[in-house]
């Protein structure tokens, strides 16, 4: 399911949830919690995973970002990387093709409807080179150079 609606009447959700056939994640509404068949993992499952998992990103600059970026600091956090990336000389988390693909998606979800819902072909905007690309390189490493200052409020 794809859902993108800012026009509904209703109380804001972020809908963070991932099912499969083993299990299902949910992000928010917060704590966030994993189950593995019918049962919800306990607390202390939770934190090991929690740990094991959180990206490096989010250890060097988490709480920063939420005491100075939107959305819970996830605006800060994503233009902290970029600054980093273009610093350092490391490629972007996103190239020209992924931005075509998410791109496309509202107008190929219109034509699918036009068609009365019926499947539509996704392009391939790198014409293959998807399968021999090497993957985005998504820790600091190369990188994790930009430092950062704590500014005072206007006013304060």
């Amino acid at each position: 399911m794809i859902q993108h609606d800012v026009t509904s009447t209703r109380p804001y959700s972020r809908i963070h949830q991932v099912s499969g056939t083993k299990g299902m994640a949910v992000k928010y509404p917060e704590p966030g919690r994993i189950a593995i068949g019918h049962e919800w993992l306990k607390e202390g499952e939770m934190k090991q995973l929690e740990t094991k998992y959180t990206p490096q990103i989010i250890n060097r600059i988490g709480e920063m970002a939420k005491k100075i970026g939107d959305h819970g600091g996830m605006d800060f956090m994503m233009e902290w990387r970029l600054i980093d990336c273009l610093r350092n000389g490391l490629p972007l988390d996103q190239d020209v093709y992924d931005a075509a693909l998410w791109s496309s998606i509202a107008p190929l979800s219109e034509r699918s409807v036009a068609s009365r819902s019926n499947s539509v072909e996704v392009p391939d905007f790198t014409n293959g080179a998807w399968k021999t690309n090497a993957p985005v390189e998504l820790t600091l490493k190369g990188g994790d150079t930009t430092g950062i200052r704590e500014l005072k409020k206007v006013g304060s």
